[in-house]
């Protein structure tokens, strides 16, 4: 069950921008139509002059928040409006502020301005773009190429070798839910509502550049209408918008326009792959290669980690990893669902299934063939890993033994090409360090008040119903509040580790809170009156850390800052997997590709709540389809920043291309991972689903695919 779906239904759920405060003003940006210089001027006089402008402002003195991957709380380290340099198309260069968001809009329509344009670098391979090799350009450990063994020379000394090298597009995750959020001052107290994935990196950011004390600022995200990775960081309209509304003694509104999030908010950046795979005769995967270029921005590098997930796939006794940062002119590229995972797994999931025909073995059998339980890069078993259940399971619910195995031998009554395609994917599980409070009432109801963020994959459901189990009590009693820095300090919610990091504080709290109601460890329990026997409400609280995990990581979270660890930790490694079997139509005459149905199977540890479990699968299927079939953010070469940026020309999948996906669990509890033996399943429930897509449209027609998306005159 959903604990929030009556309020979402019925419209009384509040997002970032759905505020409406007495004496409200509202504002819009004006952003720059050059892909790189110097702006050398902003005529701004039409603007004012339109009815009922109150402010029109072109220049702030904020201080940079800086990248939050390298330390900072922004999505970039570039915070626009404080100089003339022009780094990207589509960046701010004024805001306007008015009585409506009708004069605002257009207010800032007529701001013209003029520029002094320098070369642009676009795509991975552009004239002025540069590349660097990561472990040099960034040197941190957890980002160093990965190696064990000689793996060129083992792939040179086997007997069967595969190479490919796949293009992956640049992507945009464009939530139902806008950027942007409602900002007002309660004197010195500065209050932000704004629907973002990481409350207390905004809090913090937000002192860092007005120059205030943290203290002094509360930020508000009970609800998120979609992440995905866009909204995990500070983002460049807040701190002007928090300026303009101090300067004007209102509170200001501020959404901005879909087209406008393309171009300030991160995205998935292009990346090209390059795998090598050696074999015996059999299959039996002895070494492999990969090789990723990956776009970041000119201000920061963003740190691809590609590798982590493809060197845990299979068993191997050689691997090396390499992965280059390539500067283009765009804003910071970030995290998009399964933001790595995805575009690797599209190549080497490939590359795989091609093995699996080159040496004439079925693909399920070959992955169970080289199914491990050792992690191949550090040695250490894998706390778990069931991921040769999900292949099995999979396969008799798909009904993979029918599948023909020769290309283009499948066809339907109408004659389409019938593809059956197979991919498995891993995802990293993390662990962040998270505190929790809980209070039990007089009237029986227990708050939990608990770092996370609630995004739509239902992390308030998932909590409450733990509580309700553990005590014994309806879930309607368990009243959970996340998002919100005035209850808790609300710690980045990604990376699949809400849930993991979550629910082990949780748990901590009800040993605590059973304790001081002097109760049982376990069993059912009369809340209210075990309330009434202390004589007041009890509140508890209790910290959570990974193992291993130092216990200053919560006071590093406490101050804004990323404290996580994983997926290696003290004698062991934690990775979530999924399975995924997809088949594929591609018919005769206009060739168009459909997804009939998918059967997915994901080890994700115990399912604590298996409704949004479920859903949280079928989401990244769909997604998963629609990077294989639909989505690319298509650069415009001629101005820079991207030219299909709105929901008429970025197509995502829509109900009609949605049929039967079929979800089951292994659900098996990961205990030595954490005491409630869950796992992340957010965005592993993405990863493999491109490239079982791939591989069922090879089946179907006999072409193997190299670059996202697979379009009809890819197989016509």
């Amino acid at each position: 069950m959903r604990v929030d779906a009556y309020e979402k239904v019925t419209g009384k759920a509040l997002y970032g921008a759905d505020r409406v405060l007495p004496g409200m003003a509202f504002a819009a940006l004006a952003l720059a139509r050059t892909g790189r210089g110097r702006l050398i001027s902003v005529d701004t006089s039409a603007a004012a002059a339109v009815p009922g402008v109150l402010a029109v402002e072109t220049h702030f003195d904020l201080a940079s928040p800086g990248f939050v991957m390298g330390g900072g709380f922004g999505f970039q380290s570039l915070q626009p409006m404080t100089d003339d340099h022009i780094a990207y198309r589509g960046q701010p260069i004024a805001i306007v502020v008015a009585e409506t968001p009708v004069a605002a809009t257009e207010a800032a329509e007529a701001i013209t301005a003029e520029y002094e344009d320098e070369p642009t670098a676009l795509h991975l391979d552009s004239e002025g773009a540069t590349t660097l090799v990561q472990e040099e350009a960034i040197p941190l450990p957890f980002l160093a190429d990965l190696k064990v063994g000689d793996a060129d020379a083992v792939i040179d000394a086997s007997p069967v070798t595969i190479e490919g090298t796949y293009e992956h597009p640049p992507q945009h995750a464009v939530p139902m839910e806008l950027n942007g959020g409602v900002v007002h001052w309660d004197g010195d107290t500065l209050i932000v509502h704004e629907g973002t994935q990481n409350a207390n990196a905004l809090r913090f950011g937000l002192a860092q550049q007005l120059g205030i004390d943290a203290a002094n600022i509360e930020v508000r995200s009970p609800y998120v209408g979609g992440g995905f990775g866009q909204k995990n960081s500070l983002l460049v309209h807040i701190g002007p918008l928090a300026l303009v509304s101090k300067r004007l003694g209102r509170p200001v509104k501020l959404v901005l326009a879909r087209t406008q999030t393309f171009h300030n908010g991160s995205f998935r950046p292009a990346s090209r792959q390059r795998i090598r795979l050696g074999a015996d005769e059999t299959g039996k995967i002895t070494a492999a290669v990969h090789e990723v270029d990956q776009q970041t921005s000119r201000h920061d590098l963003f740190p691809a980690m590609h590798t982590e997930t493809s060197a845990r796939l299979y068993g191997l006794s050689a691997y090396r990893g390499r992965q280059r940062l390539v500067q283009t002119d765009v804003q910071t590229p970030g995290y998009m669902r399964a933001p790595f995972e995805s575009p690797s797994m599209f190549a080497f999931e490939q590359v795989v299934d091609e093995l699996a025909y080159k040496v004439g073995r079925d693909p399920v059998e070959l992955r169970l063939a080289n199914d491990t339980d050792t992690d191949p890069i550090s040695g250490l078993p894998f706390s778990t890993r069931y991921v040769a259940d999900c292949l099995r399971r999979g396969a008799e619910l798909f009904g993979w033994s029918g599948r023909n195995p020769e290309p283009r031998s499948m066809r339907a009554d109408d004659g389409s090409l019938i593809g059956w395609g197979v991919a498995i994917g891993n995802y990293p599980c993390n662990t962040a360090a998270t505190n929790a409070t809980l209070t039990a009432g007089e009237d029986g109801r227990v708050t939990v008040a608990v770092d996370g963020h609630e995004m739509g994959q239902g992390i308030r459901s998932t909590i409450a119903l733990h509580v309700a189990q553990d005590l014994g009590i309806p879930v309607g009693d368990v009243v959970v509040q996340v998002g919100d820095t005035t209850v808790g300090t609300q710690h980045l919610t990604a990376g699949s580790w809400g849930t993991a990091s979550a629910l082990p504080s949780v748990h901590s709290g009800l040993r605590e809170l059973r304790k001081h109601l002097d109760v049982a460890d376990t069993g059912d329990v009369e809340v209210a009156p075990a309330v009434a026997a202390v004589g007041h409400a009890v509140t508890v609280h209790a910290d959570s850390v990974g193992p291993g995990q130092p216990a200053d990581a919560l006071a590093q979270s406490m101050t804004g800052h990323l404290a996580i660890t994983g997926p290696e930790y003290p004698g062991f490694v934690t990775f979530s997997w999924i399975a995924h079997f997809v088949e594929v139509r591609v018919e005769p005459t206009t060739c168009r590709i459909r997804v009939p149905r998918v059967v997915s199977v994901a080890d994700c540890g115990r399912v604590a709540s298996p409704v949004t479990a479920a859903s949280q699968v079928r989401g990244g299927v769909i997604w998963g389809i629609g990077a294989a079939l639909r989505e690319e953010s298509m650069v415009d070469d001629r101005f820079g920043g991207f030219v299909n940026s709105t929901l008429e020309e970025y197509p995502v999948m829509v109900n009609a291309d949605v049929h039967s996906i079929d979800v089951d669990f292994i659900d098996k509890p990961d205990y030595r991972y954490n005491p409630v033996g869950v796992k992340g399943l957010g965005e592993v429930s993405m990863v493999g689903a491109a490239a079982a897509v791939a591989n069922a449209v090879h089946h179907a027609t006999g072409r193997r695919h190299y670059r996202l998306p697979i379009r009809i005159e890819h197989v016509i």
